[in-house]
């Protein structure tokens, strides 16, 4: 029932009724009533009149009485979702223009800015033609969230409810004249640690060199930019154009130098006019290649970054970029410390600064969280020594170390020829004859022994298509010969032969056994594990034999491969320690990123099948002695006589040659793994020739130097 309009009417029928009728003067929602009893009983016409205008007028008091609640509650919620996108131009106010109310809301949340409340209006309260509710705000600010409640006011001006301008009803006592600030304290990044908590990335000393624009006075600021850029190696026009663009305050950074090992000299940048040096720190990797592909970098968020982080990052702040630094951003970074205050408005840099905490009243803060090193297995000597291997290597190439006892990922290595793109990790290549090791894996279990007999033919032809064995291959080892014999000189043709025993399914299952095209839940990196097809007929079929067709590796699988015969059990690699002690890591991917530029087509292949669980059967110690005694054979009687004089543990390998492309001949990517004592390495080289030739010897540096 409407406040201030309780209606009377008939009970019942031996109850007096009452008629209430407007005094003069009055309407039906004044106080003022006659009231005037009417007798029951026998009533003629003008009675039965009476009680039906009397119903009418009762009647129409119910529509007539209305306070215009609904009204002002719509008024309500426009005011919440207007404040809420920060634009009050929709909406009308007493004694204040919308633009203005507008113009200065803007100002009050402009140190929020691009983070938007969300804000709702609470239960109405009614008196006569002025309206009051609470506002509800929650702001999302860094990793905290702000929520408080202002009231706001309405008034009814003939048949509109308009809301009362007060800088209260954003922030809750906030005067005229007050605006909001923040401040903001962003933790050192944690460190990337390696094997022994060895400093992989940390803090270093850096100088940021640059025109100063301050100090060029009557310089000429395009000469100054065009000396600095050819000085330091940078483009001089898009330089010139950065400086000029810039305020006359600015300091426009033209290059970031590590400290260490800088050849040019304060004294060289000094004779340039406005040209300075600024010293700084940043956290960096122990030089500029190290493991870039497979960490990352870290940087101060471009606009981009900061937009997409909804609130998470600021200007000024550092995050991640590829690789762990941007896998393992949140946990690196930690939070910033923000303090949301009111302060008066229109105060100048410098007067904010004096001020400091003085005159600000602190609405809202958040507390500072720094964050946590990742730990990984990498071992920054067997790292740099693979990339010190690989420097030499023109097309894109890649050497993976692991522990098989562990499976701790000690190198995982990518050349200057991957253009930064992560081959050791990510790259997608057919195997070529490293594969074998899994053919035998399969045909052991079919009964097989590396003393068995198989034939070795020149050539072999398999639905039409001819399949032969390397050029130079010894025809001593062609004809009948042993499987140990057919695998140390790797005959094609002997393990082609063997498709109609080997099916499709048994090489998958015999691959997932070795840890190839498996889930790898501890490793903690992005990666790609391989890709064995479960089936496969005809060409296809004899092609997987010999780690063609569908087949594809990584290093990083390969290795682990090598690593599993060495162990005498399925390898789970690991490289991150801490995987959740901040973002949830990443398992395997079944496809490769794309590419860097440079990189050949046969880098990026069609996604692979999601990999699958460790395999219910894995190899056995009896059946990974087999398939070492075979590896070893490739050393002593083989061709990577080369590995014997390795100094420690006798070394075991196999080589691998893989044909890919529509050329003629066709192209190659040179393979080889093997295992070491507790050392599984493989060594890839795309486009690189054979695998004997090519990749043999940066693996027999490796190992030489590894001890």
């Amino acid at each position: 029932m409407t406040p201030g309009c309780a209606h009377s009417g008939v009970t019942g029928r031996e109850r007096r009724a009452v008629e209430r009728i407007p005094a003069r003067g009055q309407n039906f929602c004044d106080n003022g009533i006659v009231r005037r009893p009417v007798h029951n009983g026998a009533m003629g016409n003008s009675s039965k009149l009476s009680l039906a205008l009397v119903g009418l007028i009762i009647g129409g008091s119910l529509v007539g009485c209305s306070d215009g609640r609904a009204g002002a509650q719509d008024a309500a919620k426009q005011l919440a979702s207007a404040v809420a996108a920060v634009d009050v131009g929709s909406i009308a106010f007493e004694g204040k223009e919308s633009g203005a109310a507008n113009d200065q809301l803007k100002e009050v949340f402009k140190a929020l800015d691009p983070v938007k409340p969300a804000v709702e209006s609470g239960e109405l309260t009614l008196e006569k033609d002025t309206a009051t509710f609470p506002l509800n705000y929650s702001w999302k600010i860094g990793s905290g969230e702000w929520k408080y409640t202002t009231y706001a006011e309405l008034k009814k001006s003939g048949d509109k409810w308009l809301t009362v301008w007060n800088p209260a009803t954003l922030v809750s006592g906030l005067a005229e004249g007050e605006i909001l600030g923040t401040l903001s304290q962003s933790p050192a990044r944690a460190e990337i640690l390696g094997a022994g908590d060895a400093k992989l990335v940390t803090y270093r000393s850096v100088v940021n060199v640059g025109i100063d624009k301050p100090l060029l006075a009557a310089a000429d600021p395009a000469a100054s930019a065009t000396q600095l850029a050819d000085l330091v190696g940078v483009d001089p026009a898009a330089y010139v154009q950065q400086v000029q663009a810039a305020g006359p305050e600015a300091f426009v950074t033209a290059i970031t130098l590590r400290e260490d090992g800088r050849t040019i000299s304060d004294n060289q940048i000094g004779e340039i006019p406005g040209a300075r040096a600024i010293r700084d720190y940043l956290p960096l990797a122990p030089t500029r290649t190290f493991a870039r592909a497979l960490l990352g970098t870290a940087a101060e968020a471009n606009a981009e970054q900061i937009e997409k982080s909804g609130g998470a990052l600021q200007a000024g702040d550092t995050t991640g970029s590829g690789g762990l630094q941007q896998q393992y951003d949140a946990q690196l970074r930690g939070s910033n410390g923000t303090q949301v205050f009111a302060e008066k408005a229109g105060l100048t840099a410098a007067e904010r600064q004096t001020l400091l905490n003085e005159g600000r009243r602190v609405l809202f803060q958040v507390d500072m969280k720094v964050g946590t090193p990742l730990k990984t297995t990498l071992d920054p000597n067997l790292q740099q020594l693979a990339e010190d291997v690989l420097a030499k290597v023109g097309p894109a190439s890649a050497i993976v170390a692991l522990r098989p006892s562990s499976g701790a990922v000690l190198a995982a290595a990518s050349g200057p020829g991957s253009n930064g793109y992560d081959t050791a990790m990510l790259g997608q290549y057919a195997p070529g004859s490293i594969f074998k090791i899994v053919d035998s894996l399969a045909m052991i279990r079919n009964g097989m022994t590396p003393d068995s007999t198989v034939d070795c033919p020149a050539t072999l032809t398999v639905d039409g298509r001819t399949f032969k064995n390397a050029e130079g291959y010894p025809a001593s080892s062609l004809g009948s010969v042993t499987l140990r014999n057919a695998f140390a000189h790797s005959c094609n043709t002997a393990f082609i032969n063997a498709r109609d025993t080997v099916s499709q399914a048994q090489l998958e299952s015999a691959a997932t056994s070795l840890g190839v095209a498996v889930e790898a839940p501890a490793l903690g990196a992005a990666a790609f594990l391989g890709s064995v097809p479960g089936d496969a007929s005809g060409t296809e079929h004899a092609a997987s034999m010999i780690g063609q067709g569908k087949v594809l590796m990584s290093p990083l699988a390969a290795a682990i491969m090598a690593g599993s015969v060495a162990k005498g059990s399925p390898v789970s690699p690991q490289l991150v320690l801490n995987p959740d002690a901040g973002d949830a890591a990443a398992g395997t991917e079944t496809a490769a990123a794309t590419p860097s530029a440079g990189s050949t087509a046969s880098s990026a292949p069609a996604p692979a099948p999601a990999p699958v669980p460790a395999s219910g059967t894995p190899v056995t110690a009896a059946e990974a002695a087999a398939l070492a005694d075979m590896m070893r054979a490739v050393v002593t009687s083989g061709h990577t006589g080369f590995l014997a004089s390795v100094p420690g543990a006798p070394v075991g390998a196999k080589t691998g040659t893989a044909e890919f492309g529509s050329d003629n001949p066709p192209k190659t990517h040179a393979w080889i793994v093997a295992v070491h004592g507790d050392l599984a390495v493989a060594v890839f080289v795309e486009e690189g020739g054979l695998g004997a030739t090519v990749s043999g010897p940066l693996l027999k540096e490796f190992l030489t130097a590894a001890g």
